[in-house]
């Protein structure tokens, strides 16, 4: 199955109203970095959690690419317009986007 794939230099700065970001990493990587306003939906949860996903286009972020890939499979075989971002929240934090974290300190991808 082909999985719908943007780099970040597809990813506009600022995102555009109505695109969704969907982070799939686990609740430790969360804590420390994330981008502003995405859905935290682990890769493990997300079968019992699809009705969490927003409607409309989705971003779909992990650490690298590889989980949030098999996450955009198993939405787009569930009628989701989600799109995985290649490189991940590394390639995220190289570029230099923002992003908040739950730790108080500043943000990093873990």
């Amino acid at each position: 199955m082909h999985v719908p794939t943007v780099s970040m230099s597809g990813v506009p700065d600022p995102l555009p109203e109505g695109l969704s970001v969907v982070d799939v990493r686990e609740q430790v990587e969360w804590v420390h970095g994330h981008i502003e306003g995405a859905v935290h939906i682990p890769l493990s949860s997300l079968p019992e959690r699809t009705s969490d996903v927003p409607d409309g286009q989705v971003l779909v972020v992990c650490k690298v690419g590889a989980r949030s890939a098999r996450a955009v499979a198993y939405l787009a075989q569930s009628g989701h317009d989600a799109v995985n971002l290649d490189g991940g929240m590394l390639d995220w934090e190289a570029a230099g986007r923002p992003m908040v974290s739950e730790t108080g300190q500043p943000p990093q991808v873990v």
